[in-house]
This record gives C-alpha cells, sequence and structure tokens, in this order.
C-alpha cells in the first residue's frame, strides 16, 4: 500500500494540523517497522518546495518538494492542483490529505482528514469575501473524496449535518496527547518552567485561544466566585496567544470585561504565548485545568491534561463529554455559577481533587497515536477494498 500524504504543514510543528500530520506518520511508520501486517507500507510526503529539506522526516519515508507560489493563492494551488498530480506521478494508491482541503479531483482515491467545521457551524470564522470563497472550495471538495477521517462522534455529526456527506463514509478517529504530557516524564524541567513565566506556587489553569467560542467570558464570571473565596491561594493563570486586537466579533474584549469587575484582575493572572515544551510543566504544576469552551472538535487540552494527572473542569457541550468520559467535572457552559462552585471544590476537596486525577490518567491511556494510526490504516484499507 502506498499512500501520499499533503504534508503541507509539517514544517509548521507548533500548529495542530503540523502536530497531527508528524504524529500519525511517525505512528505509521513504527506500525510498519514493527509489526509484518504493515510491511507493504509505503509512505510519501508531499510539500511545498521552501528551501531546506524536510526536518525529522522518519528514515525511508520519501519526500517530494513541489514548486509553489506564495500567500494564499499558492497554497491552494498546492492544495488544488500540485500535490494530487505529484501523488498520481509516483504511483500512490491513496492520497491523503491531513487537514480540511481536499483537491476537487484527483487522479487516486482520496482520505481527507476534517477536525472540525467551525467556520460552516459559525461562520463567523470564515473571515471576509476570500475565506468564504475558501470555505466553499473545501466544502465542495470534501463532497467528493472517498472518506473522510474525524476526531469525534461529535465532529462527525457536524460533518454530515453542514457537508452533507453520508455518515458511512465518516470515521471517528480520536486523537492523543504527545508523549511529553506525563506526570512524571519531563517533571526535572518544572521549576525552571515556574522561573521562566513567573508562576505563583498554586494556580488553577486555563491555556488556549480566547476567540468566542472558548467561552472565557464564563471562566471570567466564574472567578467572580471563586476569587472572593479562594483567589488569593489559588490565581486564575490565562495562557496562549493573544489576539492582535481585542474587541472584535471573534475576540470579546476581555481585558476591559475583568477591568469592569471591581477586584477581579488581582486574581487573574495573563501568561500569553507559551513554548510548545513548557506546556506539560505548566499542565503539572495547576491544581487544575478548566476548559468552558463551546465547540471543540476534539478538545485536546484535556486530554493532555489528563495525562499529565491534572484535574479538569469542562463545559459539557460538543465533543469534551466523548473525550473525557467520567473523568471531568462537567458543567453547563452557559452557567457560570456552576462552573465557579465546580473550580472551588475541586481547588479544595482533596478528595475530590484525587479521584479526577486517578480517573483522568486512567482515561487517558485509553488514547495512543498508535491506536489512532491502527485506525487510519485500516480506513486506507477499506478505501482499497472498495
Amino acid at each position: 500500500m502506498h499512500v501520499a500524504i499533503n504534508a503541507w504543514f509539517w514544517e509548521q510543528k507548533h500548529t495542530g494540523s503540523g502536530q497531527y500530520v508528524r504524529e500519525l506518520v511517525r505512528a505509521l511508520w513504527r506500525l510498519r517497522q514493527s509489526e509484518a501486517r504493515y510491511a507493504a507500507l509505503r509512505l510519501s510526503l508531499i510539500a511545498p518546495e521552501r528551501g531546506s529539506a524536510l526536518a525529522d522526516v522518519p528514515e525511508g519515508v520519501q519526500t517530494i518538494r513541489v514548486r509553489v507560489g506564495n500567500g494564499q493563492l499558492g497554497k491552494v494551488w498546492f492544495e488544488q492542483r500540485a500535490f494530487p498530480k505529484a501523488a498520481g506521478e509516483i504511483g500512490a494508491q491513496i492520497a491523503h490529505v491531513p487537514y480540511w482541503a481536499a483537491p476537487l479531483s484527483s487522479p487516486i482515491p482520496l482520505v481527507v482528514t476534517i477536525h472540525d467545521v467551525v467556520p460552516l457551524s459559525m461562520p463567523i470564522y470564515q473571515g471576509g469575501l476570500g475565506g468564504r470563497l475558501y470555505f466553499g472550495l473545501v466544502r465542495a471538495s470534501a463532497l467528493g473524496v472517498s472518506h473522510i477521517i474525524t476526531d469525534s462522534e461529535f465532529s462527525k455529526g457536524e460533518i454530515v449535518r453542514y457537508i452533507g456527506v453520508p455518515p458511512e463514509r465518516v470515521t471517528a478517529i480520536p486523537l492523543a496527547a504527545a508523549e511529553a504530557f506525563h506526570p512524571r516524564l519531563g517533571a526535572e524541567r518544572d521549576s525552571a518552567v515556574r522561573r521562566k513565566y513567573n508562576l505563583p506556587e498554586q494556580y488553577a489553569l486555563y491555556l488556549g485561544g480566547f476567540d468566542v467560542r472558548k467561552n472565557l467570558r464564563a471562566l471570567i464570571a466564574a472567578y467572580t466566585y471563586v476569587g472572593p473565596s479562594v483567589g488569593d491561594e489559588f490565581p486564575l493563570v490565562l495562557a496562549g496567544k493573544l489576539p492582535e486586537r481585542w474587541g472584535t466579533p471573534r475576540f470579546p474584549d476581555l481585558p476591559a470585561e475583568i477591568a469592569a469587575r471591581e477586584g477581579l484582575a488581582q486574581w487573574i493572572r495573563w501568561l500569553g504565548a507559551v513554548d510548545e515544551e513548557d506546556k506539560p510543566a505548566l499542565y503539572r504544576m495547576a491544581r487544575l485545568f478548566v476548559m468552558p469552551s463551546r465547540y471543540e472538535g476534539f478538545g485536546l487540552g484535556v486530554l493532555e491534561a489528563m495525562a499529565c494527572g491534572t484535574p479538569v473542569v469542562a463545559a459539557e457541550a460538543s465533543s469534551v463529554p466523548e473525550i473525557v468520559g467520567d473523568a471531568a467535572y462537567l458543567v453547563p457552559p452557559n452557567d457560570s455559577r456552576q462552573l465557579g462552585g465546580a473550580i472551588i471544590a475541586v481547588l479544595i476537596q482533596d478528595d475530590l481533587h484525587a479521584s479526577l486525577r486517578n480517573l483522568g490518567l486512567a482515561r487517558a491511556s485509553n488514547f495512543s497515536w498508535e491506536r489512532t494510526a491502527r485506525e487510519t490504516y485500516a480506513v486506507y484499507e477499506r478505501v482499497l477494498d472498495r
């Protein structure tokens, strides 16, 4: 079996799409090297030519570079023309696009991974005219692929609803936390990370984006209950890349909302962007991780936190209940009072904290990139059988 993979995001290893394609390719290649069933697998990465060779590619995986133009037009040309053409020319049997950008036509069967359909379910994420045209293109392309992979049963339902493909052409295959997200491995760096970011001794952590679907307004309102009770001991640390401009439809003016609530700012620390290698330490040192998001295609943050042994409080919405099972404290996304109560309970009740820690570690062990690779390979087999 020869699979050609769109490697546009390979070198962008700190993006979600970059992490997905790297972890998937490595896991598939480990299976090929360790089990006879996968010995016939061949992988070819097709990427734009950007000067230097692709880094960190497993030995034995073929890499092919094609010339592309700059900007969005260059990306669209690569996705729609250069990638499928190159995949056909090298004799691949399947072309896999590991993000939502399949070509409209291809000389070989297409598999595409669609992590979520946020731009369709929440049109505010499409941006201007260019964004709307692009998502119209990729939506149309998804209708013609051989099979779609997504991250959760929730996202599968969204894809069936918003794109209009039959459910039998969509398979939910969960992601996994990277090996670095562990309660002990790498913990010797924790104190250095604490000094680097000037972290308090104890804290509640949010790590992610600040766009409207992340529901940070509810978390800020929840800390009006948490702060007066335990905020001095457990401040809220908000970590993640900050938007260039607050106060837009996609990015509510959270600093202004905090400032408008008297006394709240003293219990909230803004951390800003965090280096990828420091994230496991941030999770490990936190007393709890909170994710109030209304919409997640998978919700990798909750899985990373659980893998680090950090209890999770999250909104009971979208894919999150599916991922955490009974291993997290779930509350309605619209109820800041309940969210605040859940945070306080996990912060101060040692027995609840210990129970959620143990449940989370057990739950996280059910997810692995080996599992993701096996189930992805099974999709390839089904496509070839058809």
